[in-house]
């Protein structure tokens, strides 16, 4: 079917837009698929929808921020494939957008549970799995805002430069052993989670907040999410056997203004 045959793959997020549209192109190449979200529902309309049998896919529930959670869905996977060749550390969530001393700290620390400690407990567990193959390949995601600053977006912003350095960190650590880690970072994507900045940015003009960021942007538009997981599968493939440690931005060219 493609370069993923049998390939066994991990999904954090899958119900979201970058996590489903990674699942798709990933099942369209003949992997296999540990797709993980705290929507149960959700994910396994996602497997639904691509056709895929219980011999090709499961769905699995978990809050990432906890670590029994984490813990579980990486046992499942084994116990289930046998094996984890990739995997897409991909959830997260975006918080509200407020001035710093606007932003209540509860929010703060949602969006580091998920965003920060989410993914660390990804890594923590999937790679002594890895370690032990010899081999995989880790695609975290992270984003623009993790390579600038934002107003109002304290919580995100500040998150998603910490999932940068883990990617760095863990890139380090792991390469001696056979496992690549790389990041995304998406600009602004055609998504959920655009809706809700959209909305939380201009609450009476969600629509002039769209186009305004568009406009932002110097391709002039957003991008889709088809366009992120065509950048997170060459991570996760064969076809990037050299690269480790490397943040690809896809936005447009917006980071390079």
């Amino acid at each position: 079917m493609g370069n993923f045959d049998g390939k066994v793959i991990i999904i954090s997020g899958a119900a979201g837009g970058i996590g489903s549209a990674t699942a798709r192109k990933l099942a369209e190449q003949g992997a296999k698929l540990a797709l993980v979200d705290l929507n149960l529902d959700a994910v396994q309309k996602v497997i639904s929808e691509l056709g895929l049998d219980e011999s090709r896919a499961i769905a699995l529930q978990a809050n990432v921020a906890q670590e029994e959670d984490v813990k579980a869905y990486v046992d499942a996977t084994v116990e289930k494939f046998g094996k984890i060749d990739g995997f897409f550390n991909n959830a997260g969530t975006e918080g509200i957008t407020a001035n710093v001393e606007d932003y209540p700290t509860e929010t703060f620390e949602l969006v580091f549970n998920v965003n920060v400690k989410g993914a660390f407990l990804g890594l923590k567990y999937v790679v002594p799995v890895m370690k032990k193959q010899g081999y995989g390949s880790i695609v975290n995601t992270s984003s623009g805002a993790g390579l600038m600053g934002s107003p109002g977006f304290v919580g995100y912003n500040s998150s998603k430069h910490a999932v940068m350095g883990m990617t760095k960190v863990v890139a380090l650590e792991t390469a001696p052993f056979g496992v690549r880690v790389n990041a995304v970072a998406p600009g602004v994507i055609n998504t959920r989670m655009m809706r809700q900045i959209e909305k939380n940015t201009v609450p009476q003009d969600s629509e002039g907040a769209r186009k305004a960021f568009g406009a932002a942007v110097p391709m002039g538009r957003y991008g889709e999410a088809e366009e992120v997981a065509n950048v997170a599968v060459f991570l996760l493939s064969d076809d990037a056997s050299y690269v480790s440690q490397s943040i690809y931005t896809v936005d447009g060219g917006q980071l390079g203004q």
